[in-house]
């Protein structure tokens, strides 16, 4: 009985400093800590350019080694002084998704869409709370709102609702911190409709 209560107390003593280590602490307390804004805008900077954001929410420019994006309005969706892109009569009919030039808008058998404005302008999330970028994702619901629509190809919504909470944090904040753009998106037209 003694050894037990012996080895008790070792146990115990050991625990104690351990549990005083203050290198240690720091850690847990790093680790509790939220990132700092900038650290997080960084993060979301980096989310958005490895998963391609640019691809089709910011115009491009063509230079010669192809489209490149036009860093006036970068992350502004499709430009609204943009003729609307038109598919040829038997495109979609024979399988084909008809991009616009700078790969702002689609045309295919769900009608044309058109990417968003996802600057920090009132025309694009200016005003949105973080539930809706998190909606929009996670739900695919147009403007992050539960009475919209679902969001349209190419958006893949259904690969980004498997962003941890902490990313799609990240990226949040990024869009946020954006220069914004004023550019009204025109609306979704549905197949057969001009």
């Amino acid at each position: 009985m003694k050894k037990l209560i012996m080895v008790i107390a070792i146990a115990i003593f050991a625990w104690s400093l351990n549990s005083c280590d203050p290198a240690k602490t720091a850690k847990e307390a790093a680790a509790a800590t939220p990132p700092a804004k900038d650290s997080l805008i960084k993060r979301g900077n980096y989310l958005v350019a490895a998963m391609g954001c640019n691809d089709c929410h910011s115009p491009k420019k063509m230079g010669p080694q192809g489209p490149y994006v036009d860093s006036s309005r970068m992350l502004s969706g499709f430009p609204s002084t943009a003729p609307i892109p038109v598919a040829g009569t038997n495109d979609i009919k024979n399988g084909l998704v008809v991009f616009a030039g700078d790969l702002t808008a689609a045309i295919g058998p769900w009608g044309t869409s058109f990417a968003a404005n996802i600057t920090s302008d009132d025309t694009g999330i200016g005003q949105w709370k973080e539930d809706q970028f998190k909606n929009a994702l996670r739900h695919g619901k147009y403007k992050g709102l539960d009475s919209e629509r679902m969001l349209l190809p190419p958006m893949p919504w259904q690969d980004f609702r498997n962003l941890t909470d902490a990313d799609i944090d990240a990226i949040y904040n990024y869009l946020k911190s954006t220069k914004p753009v004023n550019n009204v998106v025109p609306a979704f037209r549905p197949a057969g409709k001009s």
